[in-house]
């Protein structure tokens, strides 16, 4: 008899350039079972969001490199993940602008752990009926994103820790079109919205480890001048 499959924990993600409240809240959420992950930046911030898939994202909005309503329209060009924001800012037209833009959730800073937990299990409820998948399967192809690593034909692919993150992104998306700017804002930073050849050349790198013929694609199609799509077979 095989053993149950073990549950992995809930990942929430801290944006927040605050080390003290992320270490606050790290120990906070661990103690009640939550898989924790940190980002100081906007930058750092989209880019675990897209790397990372996590269940909730709890978001400052007073980041060193960008607004934190900016960063959250940002995710939500490309993901419907859960956002619970966590600011000093208090007054209703702030709570109106982030909730307008895609948050689900707001509390102000200072704020009581209780309070903050509750909101918190509320939230990871409401998404229970939608949880991402952990493994893709396309083919031959394999991506499994709690382990960070995916393999062809049984052949594990040697892929660079940005190369995986593209290749993830496209896979959460596969069968529809992930613009160039959505991938570009997510991995590089919104301030590399436009340089499409970084994307380009990571494509190359791609394809050819998964042995893709850019003319007669199996897996990566190009939109040209739009994005990319992942196949889904």
């Amino acid at each position: 008899m095989s053993a149950p499959a073990r549950i992995l924990p809930a990942r929430i993600l801290i944006v927040d350039d605050e080390a003290p409240i992320r270490r606050f809240l790290r120990v906070a959420l661990e103690a009640e079972g939550y898989a924790v992950s940190e980002a100081a930046t906007a930058r750092e911030g989209i880019s675990a969001t897209a790397r990372e898939n996590p269940a909730l994202v709890v978001l400052d909005l007073g980041l060193p490199d960008a607004d934190g309503v900016q960063v959250l329209k940002d995710i939500r060009g490309w993901s419907a993940v859960p956002v619970l924001i966590l600011s000093v800012r208090a007054d209703e037209a702030g709570k109106v602008e982030a909730l307008d833009a895609g948050a689900q959730d707001y509390v102000v800073k200072p704020f009581g752990i209780k309070e903050f937990l509750a909101r918190v299990r509320g939230l990871l409820r409401d998404r229970a009926t939608d949880v991402p998948e952990a493994v893709v399967t396309i083919g031959p192809l394999q991506i499994d994103a709690a382990r960070h690593c995916a393999s062809l034909a049984g052949r594990p692919l040697h892929l660079t820790r940005r190369e995986f993150d593209l290749l993830w992104m496209l896979a959460s998306h596969r069968g529809r079109l992930v613009t160039q700017g959505m991938i570009l804002s997510a991995l590089w930073g919104p301030a590399h919205i436009d340089d499409s050849q970084y994307l380009r050349v990571y494509i190359r790198q791609l394809r050819q480890k998964l042995g893709d013929d850019a003319t007669d694609p199996r897996f990566i199609f190009t939109e040209p001048g739009v994005g990319y799509r992942l196949a889904d077979m």
